[in-house]
């Protein structure tokens, strides 16, 4: 790890201190959720250390540590992209700051556009794999064997197990698919997605994939949501960013329900 982690942890918990069990990232148009934690210490990425701000207008970059839902949370409001500079291990900092503070599970969230027409924008879709279409990975250039790190069961099979199961209770549709992610900024073409689901992909999204390989390589259990915000290029007229806040923010009632269950249900004795 590098020394900005603990740098940035220590400032957290100078904020507020904690037993911090669970780090989330919120994608474009989830920040609301943010405004949620209650008892909250709230730090602007700008005052720490190699912190990344975002450059995307519907990311707030900040640090949110509080209670949500019972439990002491940290909540990354917003994060940058590979699109913005070129870096894959763009977010390494922030991950390693959630691992300093305790945390064992990383839930990411995030905006994507469906490849199936029945899952529609305003859904839910919990990933169960991915495929990396961008070329490049935040472990490049590590030095020890660790960098080969196996990627077979990237997203935790009981954490998806219990997110179903928070779903269900909730009679909420719940989808599970394959989240491929491309680089940005510009949104696929046709053809581009056409070939993404002929290789098994439900979604796709520019964001993600780079913190669930730095989170594995770290010793965080994984899992993440997409909340679905247009569909794919090809299966309707047209494609915005504007389309991607405002249908996020239409999502993000669903996507409050599955969090709060999953953290509600972390103390069960029968939680995996």
């Amino acid at each position: 790890m590098s020394g900005f982690g603990s740098q940035c942890a220590e400032m957290v918990r100078a904020a507020r201190d904690g037993d911090y069990r669970v780090g989330l990232v919120l994608g474009s148009g989830l920040g609301t959720l943010a405004d949620e934690v209650e008892d909250a210490a709230r730090i602007s990425y700008t005052h720490l250390p190699d912190f990344p701000v975002s450059s995307v207008s519907s990311h707030s970059s900040e640090v949110v540590a509080g209670r949500l839902a019972g439990q002491d949370v940290v909540v990354l409001s917003g994060r940058a992209h590979f699109y913005e500079n070129g870096n894959a291990a763009v977010m390494r900092t922030p991950i390693e700051m959630l691992k300093e503070l305790g945390c064992e599970i990383f839930l990411a969230t995030n905006a994507a556009g469906s490849l199936r027409a029945e899952v529609t924008p305003g859904s839910p879709m919990l990933i169960s794999d991915h495929i990396n279409f961008s070329g490049v990975n935040p472990l490049i250039g590590e030095e020890s064997d660790a960098r080969f790190l196996d990627m077979s069961q990237a997203y935790d099979p009981g954490l998806r197990e219990r997110l179903m199961r928070v779903a269900a209770t909730n009679d909420m549709e719940l989808a599970e698919g394959v989240y491929a992610w491309f680089s940005g900024p510009s949104f696929e073409t046709p053809a581009e997605i056409r070939m993404a689901r002929t290789l098994g992909a439900d979604a796709v999204g520019m964001s993600t994939v780079p913190e669930v390989i730095l989170a594995r390589y770290l010793g965080m259990r994984v899992a993440a949501i997409s909340t679905i915000t247009n569909l794919a290029a090809g299966m309707q007229e047209s494609l915005s960013h504007a389309e991607t806040k405002e249908m996020g923010l239409v999502g993000v009632g669903r996507l409050k329900t599955l969090v709060r269950g999953l953290l509600a249900d972390l103390d069960n004795p029968a939680f995996k």
